[in-house]
This record gives C-alpha cells, sequence and structure tokens, in this order.
C-alpha cells in the first residue's frame, strides 16, 4: 500500500465567496460558523483519497484553522485506492475521514468500507444537510445519510458568450430555439455549430446531447426501468424518441461526427483545446471537461491571443428545454471509529455548507452539490433550474448497463453504422 503525504497549504489564489452558510429548504442564513468544541483543542485529523492532488481541501483545512488553530488537519493520497482502502480502514493509522463513491454501495466488497461509515444525518451530529441539492443526496435503503457530497457533474455544452454576443445571439432554451440558433449560425459561417467528442463514453457528445432526454422518457415510464435493466429486447422502444432527435439533428448538418473524430481526438484535453481556438459556438460535454478549462487557458494560445467569455449550460434537447442529470464524482466519509471523532464531525459539519462546498467546488472547477451557483460564473446558468426537469441518474433506477447500451445506440446511429430502428431492436445486444 503506498501513501503520498500532502500536507495543508495556503493557496495563493484570491477566491470570491459569499459569506452564506447552508438553510433549510434552500433559505440562506448569512451567519458565521459557530465552533462547538474548545477552540484551544489540538488534535490530528487525516484524510484519505484517490486524488493526487486536492488543493480545494487543502483550502478548507486554512479555513478551519482560523477556528481551530491546534488542530492539524492532513490529505494522504491511497495508491490503487479502490483495492487499498478497506484495508486501511482496518489498519492502526485508520484514516478519520475518506472518500467513497456511488458505484462502491453496489460492490459487495465495498461492504466494510459502509460498515465502518458514520451516519451523518444524525440529529446530535448537528450537521445541516438540507443545503445539499435534492439530486445530490444519496441515502441508504433505511433512509441515513452516510456519504457527505462535495463535488457533482452533469453534461451538456460550453457556449462561447462573446461569439453569440457578436452575433446577437441569445442562448437556446428549447430544442426549437436550439435548431434555429443553429442555422443561424450555419447562415454566419459557422459550419459545425456543435462539436464534442465523437465516442461511447459519458464524456462524448451523445451522453450530453442526447441521453438525459432519454432519462426523462424514462422518468414518465417507471414501469420499464426493470426491462432495461434487464436488457430485454422489447425494452429498447423507450430509445426511439431520443435517437431519432440526435439522427435528425445530425442529418441537418448541425452536428457532424466525421469532423469531430477529425479535429478532437479524447474528451477531455482535446475537446477543451478544439474549444479554446474560439470558433465553436458550442461544444457538449462533461463537467470533468469543464473542471479543466481553468488550468488549460494558459496551454492555448488561441485562447491567450484571443481570450473570450464561456458558460456551462444543459443542453436544451428537448422540447420544454434541456434535463439537469445530476451526477456525483466525490463523496466524504466519517470513520465512525476514528479516535478523534468530534472534532472530525465538527470539521464535515464545517465544510457542509453553501459557502465551504461552494468554494471547493470553485477552485476544482466542478458543480457544487448545494442549490447555490454563485461563486462560479462558468455555472451561473444553473441558478434556478426548474426542479421538474432536474433528476440525478439514481433517481432513474437505470443500471450502468443501460447507460453502455444506449451510449452504444446513439454512436452507432449518429455514424450511419445502423438505423434507430435496428438499434431499437438490437437493445441488449449493442455494447461491444
Amino acid at each position: 500500500m503506498k501513501f503520498k503525504k500532502i500536507s495543508s497549504i495556503l493557496l495563493t489564489a484570491a477566491m470570491a465567496v459569499s459569506l452564506v452558510s447552508c438553510g433549510s429548504a434552500g433559505q440562506k442564513n448569512s451567519a458565521e460558523f459557530s465552533p462547538a468544541l474548545s477552540t484551544d483543542t489540538s488534535c490530528s485529523i487525516r484524510v484519505v483519497g484517490s486524488y493526487s492532488n486536492f488543493e480545494s481541501l487543502e483550502s478548507e483545512f486554512e479555513r478551519f484553522y482560523e477556528y481551530y488553530p491546534n488542530v492539524s488537519m492532513n490529505y494522504v493520497y491511497l495508491d490503487d485506492y479502490n483495492n487499498t482502502i478497506t484495508s486501511a480502514l482496518m489498519s492502526d493509522e485508520a484514516p478519520d475521514i475518506y472518500v467513497t463513491a456511488s458505484w462502491m454501495l453496489d460492490d459487495e466488497k465495498m461492504t466494510p468500507v459502509f460498515e465502518k461509515a458514520e451516519v451523518l444525518s444524525d440529529q446530535k451530529l448537528n450537521i445541516n444537510l438540507d443545503c445539499i441539492r435534492k439530486g445530490a443526496q444519496w441515502k441508504t435503503e433505511s433512509g441515513d445519510t452516510i456519504m457527505l457530497p462535495v463535488f457533482t457533474r452533469s453534461f451538456g455544452m460550453l457556449v462561447n458568450m462573446d461569439l453569440f454576443e457578436k452575433n446577437s445571439l441569445s442562448i437556446p432554451g428549447n430544442y426549437e430555439e436550439l435548431v434555429k440558433t443553429c442555422e443561424k449560425l450555419k447562415e454566419l459561417g459557422y459550419e459545425t455549430p456543435i462539436m464534442g467528442a465523437n465516442g461511447t463514453t459519458v464524456a462524448g457528445m451523445y451522453y450530453s446531447f442526447s441521453f438525459p432526454l432519454f432519462c426523462n422518457d424514462v422518468m414518465k415510464n417507471k414501469d420499464s426501468v426493470n426491462a432495461l435493466n434487464a436488457l430485454e429486447g422489447s425494452a429498447g422502444e423507450l430509445m426511439r424518441p431520443a435517437l431519432e432527435r440526435l439522427k435528425t439533428f445530425v442529418d441537418q448538418g448541425y452536428l457532424n461526427p466525421e469532423k469531430c473524430s477529425e479535429e478532437i481526438e479524447d474528451d477531455y484535453n482535446a475537446v477543451i483545446m478544439r474549444f479554446f481556438e474560439g470558433d465553436v459556438p458550442m461544444m457538449l460535454g462533461s463537467g470533468d471537461m469543464v473542471s479543466g478549462t481553468l488550468k488549460r487557458e494558459s496551454k492555448s494560445e488561441a485562447f491567450l491571443s484571443n481570450p473570450f467569455k464561456y458558460k456551462f449550460f444543459v443542453v436544451p434537447s428537448g422540447d420544454e428545454g434541456g434535463y439537469f442529470l445530476n451526477s456525483v464524482n466525490l463523496f466524504f466519509s466519517v470513520n465512525k471509529n476514528s479516535k478523534n471523532l468530534d472534532m472530525t464531525n465538527e470539521f464535515i459539519r464545517f465544510i457542509t455548507r453553501e459557502e465551504e462546498l461552494g468554494n471547493m467546488a470553485a477552485i476544482k472547477r466542478l458543480i457544487t452539490p448545494t442549490n447555490d451557483f454563485s461563486l462560479d460564473e462558468v455555472y451561473s446558468s444553473l441558478e434556478g433550474f426548474p426542479q421538474e426537469r432536474a433528476f440525478s441518474y439514481r433517481e432513474t433506477g437505470l443500471n450502468d448497463a443501460v447507460g453502455k447500451e444506449f451510449r452504444a445506440a446513439a454512436y452507432k446511429v449518429a455514424n450511419g453504422m445502423i438505423t434507430v430502428e435496428e438499434a431499437v431492436n438490437s437493445y441488449g445486444k449493442l455494447w461491444d
């Protein structure tokens, strides 16, 4: 087992943060954090995770020290995390806080990880979980919260705001407006109004464009979930509306898979660098793609020469608008056997506020798990997003196999390898 200790450092980057803490039902409370323990307490707390570099967490260490200056907090990178976290929790140097993920809940090998997890929703801990966005909340079958969402992501598109402003264009709010906007952009000389990675990954353009649309249809037809999860061929019919919309969009020339393959080699670095060329109005991708933009601004000669403002938007692929698909990519769990459990819980109580979770997300440029999107202008379009069009993948009830089948279907249909009819009839056999 390999450990890499990363000591806490004070970030020099100035962050604009609002002095806001969580309140129930999304109500904001301007009160400062109030320590519940003696501020003279001296102890050490260790957090372990799979990030080799966790600046945003270390920023929170520094902010916590303002209240508890004698507490020592350290983050430890655990090599081969998924295979070593269980033994780490059983060791004499077990962590006080550790990273968890949603997939672990369905993996029997991870059962010991959650047996060690404290119930954070225990009212006597006074951890205000009400500030966590509904779609980001994960609970056990008994209704307990043992995982605190720290970073979330969604799927959508980066929009070149300067390009839209220069051409007097408004951001499209539904599918009809999206088509009209793309048509206008083509008239203005933008050969391909929308681009992205032409692949079958969750960061590829088809997941962002059409998968949330498919999930919305599933939400309206929950009786189909069991058949979809069992990969029954007849269940493929539910893919038809989303695939037909995608096929039409490609046929109209608004999305060109061949051109995307030629100019974009991968779904992360290449997507970002191509977008920074400045001539792509809308670039499809995931929140993970967005998280990589800040560090790559200085690596793009085109962007340095002609910087522009950009924002993240949900793709308006539905008749009423887009669908905000919540996805949590990192949780914290607390070791209930921590030798310094009171102070560990105090730190969790400290960060479980809109201000702190927002600060962490802004540094990482991921989406905050709260409803306050004001800390990062890139995600400001999500402020006030209609709740009826926001849901999590977990709420759909679908398993990972369904997502793979849909991504394979969308890729093959968009690239002309099979027809929509063939995709629907081949459900359960599409993922290679």
